[in-house]
């Protein structure tokens, strides 16, 4: 593979131990830090709002992905004394958050999710009074009920 540069080969082999010329701006520009956060910390800070984000969408998920995906963010926000680089309190310290506080505020924000979810309406497809006749008689009445019930 050539490459058309220009140069010949004695002028190429000549640039590799040439001193790469370098302002001292440029040089201490690259130990400073374009980001607030330190990478570790914005990886710490990643794990914790994907788990935080798992735990709050699907609380109440139907499937069995969306169930496991809040089992397992559940768990790992309850789980206490573990010495896992990746655990939940360890991440919380390092990010300088206190972790039974973070803590009891999920659990809390659970609570009153659950407690705000709307309860499931029974409606009865027959009369009481009909229950032992063999076979399901619809009334006018009945009629509207069910047609009530599902909304029409």
């Amino acid at each position: 593979m050539t490459y058309e540069t220009g140069l010949s080969i004695e002028e190429r082999v000549a640039c590799l131990f040439q001193p790469d010329t370098l302002l001292p701006a440029q040089y201490l520009e690259t130990f400073r830090r374009k980001a607030h956060l330190e990478p570790e910390k914005r990886l710490l800070l990643a794990v914790l709002e994907d788990a935080i984000a798992c735990f709050q969408k699907y609380l109440f998920a139907r499937d069995s992905k969306g169930r496991t995906l809040f089992r397992e963010a559940e768990e790992w926000i309850l789980e206490e004394g573990s010495d896992w680089l990746f655990s939940f309190e360890n991440i919380c310290e390092l990010l300088g958050l206190d972790p039974r506080y973070v803590r009891q505020g999920l659990v809390r924000w659970k609570e009153k999710q659950l407690a705000q979810r709307p309860k499931a309406k029974i409606y009865r497809l027959t009369p009481r009074g009909d229950k032992h006749k063999a076979g399901a008689a619809v009334t006018a009445r009945t009629g509207q009920k069910l047609l009530k019930a599902v909304g029409r």
